[in-house]
């Protein structure tokens, strides 16, 4: 057998293998999501209440991650959808939908019949069709304790001309998945990677996937050459002319030995090509090396898509693990990437006019038509060590990172620099940007990048962020703050604490985020009141039978009248039980 041969038997082999993990990971956490199902359905119950549109004024939304940020593509606002927070004892999930108008510097909520279930780590998509369309894939679910997930593999679209949901029942969808990527090739919506996970099991993705957005179709491509090995949360940016995808960086984890699991943090490139017509259009994987100042290794970075054929990506978090502690060094850095030329280098803020003219005494006829940002051999970076102390005595250390100034090649000058370089990150450390950060959700509208939220660690403790910030990508100069926040104010409720504040956490936790979540609690309150109410000294086993036709009735009107009777049986149950429990 030639080398040739050898090569397609071995893919074929790495493919049965996949497959089969995959059926594997699927069958155990089945059960799991049959338990969410329940969940989600009690949820989709709530909101299947809201029968009209209702957009209200409100205060910035609370910290998340993992939440989706777009430009509206025909309106100067933001579009903020989905997301999680979690406060030590327990997860939120979202599935609110927030405009934010940039020039007049306001949020509204809006609230629109039949969405989307609550999710985070989906991946989201606006294109200019039909008044503006924002198309919504995949992403999890997970219990309150975070321990069980449930993995969507669904297609919305919220059409933002007539403020309408709609979810696209297509066959030949990807798996049910989370943290993968998804673009805007043309006319069709690439899908690329991500995870399943259960409480046992995991799995990554490799494979990619096309939605035509004009015949409404799935196809899974099948691409020449040697790709990306599977991985989630990388950098997926298409070229200007949308003939290929640009993949970069990302993270997996396998199995090192029993219960022990080792991550990966992925640095290569990969180049997808699109050629032939569209009817006959073939797919080929090529390596990509590229030149410059490479961003150093990272997962959870924050990626968008910037003027000129550039990708931007920011921060994430560098994890140093063990197998008895897990710790990471968060960034706050920006790198661009330059598909045209296919380079890195990292951004370099200019600060205001008198800081510049300080950094320039001392420098004669020198004259260059080129960004610091953009200049061909920087140095490292500079790390700026700072400590906060919270409220409750923990100390935060945080590591910013700054990319330094270019060093010149005459040895005089270069001594010069140095002098320079100082000035400069001591101006630096006094702008105004945003703190070390991972999971945080970015977009460009206008040529200037929006930053809002995600999250980083000190030690046990996460701290979420809701503050939004803004950076005009044509004068790099200094980053705005739209909303701020400080994070030593956000409560954390410590494993340690009573089981009285875990009640009252769970009943009342999302007081700490947002008014308006204390009356979504008292909402719920009242819908408890329509379900039929639990006799006293009842048995579940009583309850059940009892009111079975109700539950089922309930589930059915949830899952729609395609879901097999047998599946709308197990909610039901599972959904009388959830409320059995709740009110012992």
């Amino acid at each position: 057998m030639g080398k040739k041969g050898k090569k397609e038997k071995k893919m074929k082999g790495a493919e049965k293998t996949a497959a089969k993990m995959e059926k594997k990971v699927s069958k155990r956490s089945k059960r799991e999501e049959e338990d969410l199902e329940a969940l989600i359905a009690e949820f989709q119950s709530l909101d299947a209440k809201k029968t009209q549109v209702l957009e209200t004024a409100c205060p910035p939304p609370s910290p998340r991650l993992n939440a989706s940020l777009c430009a509206h593509p025909e309106k100067d606002e933001l579009i903020l959808f989905g997301g999680e927070f979690f406060n030590g004892k327990k997860t939120f999930l979202y599935n609110e939908l927030f405009f934010y108008n940039i020039k007049k510097d306001i949020w509204v909520k809006a609230e629109i019949p039949n969405p989307p279930p609550r999710r985070c780590a989906q991946q989201a998509v606006v294109v200019p069709q039909g008044g503006g369309q924002m198309w919504i894939f995949g992403g999890e679910f997970a219990s309150p304790d975070g321990e069980q997930f449930y993995h969507y593999k669904d297609l919305w679209v919220l059409h933002l001309g007539t403020r309408t949901w709609e979810q696209i029942k297509a066959p030949g969808a990807p798996s049910g998945r989370s943290g993968h990527r998804m673009v805007l090739s043309k006319r069709q919506l690439l899908v690329f990677g991500g995870f399943h996970e259960s409480a046992r099991d995991y799995i990554y993705y490799n494979d990619i996937h096309a939605f035509n957005l004009d015949t409404f179709t799935w196809s899974r491509l099948q691409p020449t050459g040697t790709g990306p090995c599977p991985r989630s949360a990388c950098q997926m940016t298409p070229t200007p002319d949308g003939n290929s995808v640009i993949i970069y960086g990302g993270y997996s984890k396998s199995r090192a030995k029993k219960d022990v699991d080792k991550g990966t943090i992925h640095s290569d490139m990969f180049l997808l090509r699109r050629e032939g017509k569209e009817e006959q259009e073939k797919w080929t994987w090529m390596r990509v090396n590229p030149s410059g100042v490479k961003p150093p290794p990272r997962s959870g970075f924050s990626l968008a898509v910037g003027p000129g054929g550039r990708a931007l990506l920011f921060g994430g978090v560098c994890d140093e693990e063990d197998e008895e502690s897990l710790e990471g060094d968060f960034f706050n850095d920006l790198y661009f990437y330059d598909i045209n030329k296919n380079r890195w280098f990292p951004a370099q803020l200019k600060g205001n006019k008198s800081e510049k003219k300080k950094r320039r005494r001392g420098k004669k006829g020198e004259q260059t038509n080129e960004t610091e940002g953009e200049k061909e051999e920087p140095q490292g970076p500079t790390e700026i060590i700072k400590e906060i102390v919270a409220e409750d005595g923990t100390v935060m250390t945080i590591k910013e990172v700054i990319p330094a100034a270019q060093a010149e090649e005459d040895s005089e000058e270069e001594e010069e620099e140095e002098d320079g370089e100082e000035e400069e990150a001591a101006a630096m450390a006094l702008l105004v940007e945003p703190c070390p950060r991972s999971n945080a959700m970015a977009t460009v509208k206008h040529s200037k990048l929006y930053l809002y939220g995600g999250m980083f660690e000190v030690g046990d403790r996460q701290f979420t962020l809701s503050d939004l910030y803004s950076l005009d990508l044509h004068k790099m100069d200094q980053w705005d703050v739209l909303v701020e926040m400080d994070p030593k104010t956000q409560e954390w409720l410590e494993e340690s604490e009573s089981e009285d504040d875990e009640e009252e956490a769970a009943k009342g936790g999302d007081d700490e985020e947002d008014d308006e979540e204390e009356d979504e609690s008292e909402e719920e309150s009242e819908e408890d009141a329509d379900h039929p109410p639990v006799k006293p000294g009842e048995a579940l086993a009583d309850y059940q039978t009892r009111t079975e036709k109700y539950w089922l009735g309930l589930a059915r009107a949830n899952m729609g009248p395609d879901a097999k009777e047998k599946k709308v049986q197990k909610v039901g149950h599972a959904m009388a039980k959830v409320f059995f429990e709740d009110q012992e």
